[in-house]
């Protein structure tokens, strides 16, 4: 009969775990506990960092530019979380400006780059816009122009082709948004670059196959929407078998953070792992800067937990709120969001 009831005891405690982590935010206001889940905050301070509402910028030597990439990543953090749809709205049309859309993407001739028009041209999608009319330019069409007979996506640049599994994978989120969908030879390319471990690796064709973390969690959501299930399962497992403990994820520093868990998170919630996903969550969820700090900086995911950093927060966060719902990019979409940015309740 002990034995009976410290069993069942353990397992009402699992539940009452589970149901804990999946509750949708309470109505009342409430002290923030230690694992407890909220993504809806972490968009909303992302919302809040956002120069003049609408975008995020790099400075180096103290001159601010433009950061389209780290803006369109809180596009789709809001969506995924469901709320700031205002300041979701705001940023994608800041980034769809002529001056700044063409020195992301590139102006057609000469300069093209595969991954950024990629990255677009989804979170276009994901907000319900049209990718073949992004203040004029057709985002599809250059996509495909940018396709080589192999299928893979490359950079059309004087400085270099820096495309990468991020951009092959964003390629085929994209168009799989399309009417024509993603060409198989495209899904080919990217599954034949798979890593003998099942993982995928940053970078094609080097002398040593290294799967990496974050360009495996992509690649394998973007395998799915291919229709490629045996070639993101593979990724999937090696993704599972390379879990830390605490259910963290780590990449090539060695270090489990924000960034990589929350990539990893995202891609094993879409690929049907929802314990290694679960694990994966209640790490983030420790990493989320609580009532004890600032005002400023509450709802915040921070990168690996050490001295809060508000300028790694911003990507930290932003990665973050996608394995927190566990929302996969093929999924993405505002339609149901609300406007406003959330802030963590305190007492």
């Amino acid at each position: 009969m002990v034995v009976r009831l410290s069993r069942y005891r353990l397992l009402a405690l699992f539940c009452g775990v589970l149901t804990a982590l999946t509750l949708t935010t309470p109505a009342i206001a409430a002290p923030v506990q230690v694992g407890a889940v909220r993504s809806d905050a972490a968009a909303g301070w992302l919302a809040r960092q956002l120069v003049d509402g609408e975008r995020f910028e790099a400075v180096f030597d103290g001159v601010a530019y433009p950061d389209q990439g780290l803006t369109l990543d809180a596009v789709l953090a809001f969506a995924a979380a469901g709320v700031a749809d205002d300041f979701g709205a705001r940023a994608l049309a800041w980034v769809s400006r002529p001056e700044v859309r063409d020195g992301y993407v590139g102006d057609s001739a000469p300069e093209a780059y595969a991954g950024a028009t990629a990255k677009l041209a989804l979170a276009v999608a994901v907000r319900g816009g049209d990718p073949t009319d992004v203040g004029g330019v057709d985002l599809v069409a250059r996509l495909l122009s940018l396709q080589t007979p192999s299928g893979r996506f490359t950079d059309r640049s004087a400085w270099g082709d820096f495309s990468n599994a991020f951009s092959q994978s964003f390629a085929l989120l994209a168009l799989d948004r399309t009417a024509q969908g993603v060409p198989a030879v495209a899904a080919g390319w990217l599954a034949g670059t798979r890593c003998p471990d099942g993982g995928y690796p940053l970078l094609p064709a080097q002398p040593v196959c290294v799967s990496d973390v974050d360009a495996t969690a992509v690649v394998v959501q973007a395998l799915r929407a291919a229709g490629r299930w045996a070639d993101a399962a593979a990724g999937l497992r090696w993704l599972v078998s390379v879990q830390h403990v605490d259910g963290g994820f780590a990449n090539a520093g060695g270090i489990a953070n924000a960034n990589s868990t929350g990539l990893a998170a995202q891609a094993l919630r879409d690929g049907g792992r929802p314990l290694a996903w679960l694990r994966a969550r209640v790490f983030l969820a420790g990493l989320q800067v609580g009532c004890a700090a600032p005002v400023a900086d509450r709802g915040a995911v921070d990168f690996d937990g050490g001295a809060f950093d508000p300028d790694t927060a911003t990507r930290a966060t932003a990665q973050a709120v996608l394995g927190l719902t566990g929302t996969g990019y093929a999924r993405l979409s505002a339609a149901t969001a609300t406007p406003g940015a959330p802030i963590l309740p305190c007492r």
